[in-house]
């Protein structure tokens, strides 16, 4: 099975269960082991949240109201980026995830992302702002729910 989806959504809190919402319904649809969905959810969330609260552009003092969450699913892997027009990442592209406190109250979720993934990547797109791309590989339920309808 191959599922390709893509949202523009704005830098808005309301946006982060809304992406949320639609991925986890995209899994379930598909067939995917909600464990594993939950897992993929989460660092989702944290993305999303990340763009949401960094992801503004700095550029003549006007930052951008979007950000863009895509997910692929091909195959055995699941595949999810997502971009913002952001300041970008302080730490080298594709380097680990700055180090946080473990009492900190921000900084949290990247390293989340990086336990919850098999693979993460951290970069600036070709419009200077962050992305975040992370993929893991699928488990599949018994009967996909796609199949039962």
């Amino acid at each position: 099975m191959s599922i390709w989806w893509s949202l523009h959504l704005r830098r808005e809190a309301a946006s982060v269960p809304l992406a949320r919402r639609l991925f986890l319904g995209t899994m379930e649809t598909a067939g995917v082991d909600p464990d594993v969905s939950y897992e993929l959810s989460v660092a989702l969330t944290e993305a999303c949240a990340n763009a949401v609260e960094h992801g503004g552009g700095t550029a003549a003092g006007r930052g951008s109201e979007a950000y863009r969450v895509t997910a692929f699913l091909d195959g055995e892997t699941c595949r999810i980026e997502v971009a913002d027009a952001g300041p970008g990442f302080p730490a080298v592209p594709s380097a680990p995830a700055p180090a946080a406190r473990p009492d900190a109250e921000h900084g949290r979720g990247l390293r989340l992302i990086e336990e919850l993934s098999d693979h993460v990547h951290f970069g600036r797109s070709g419009r200077g702002g962050a992305v975040v791309s992370f993929d893991k590989i699928l488990k599949w339920k018994d009967s996909p729910s796609l199949l039962m309808a």
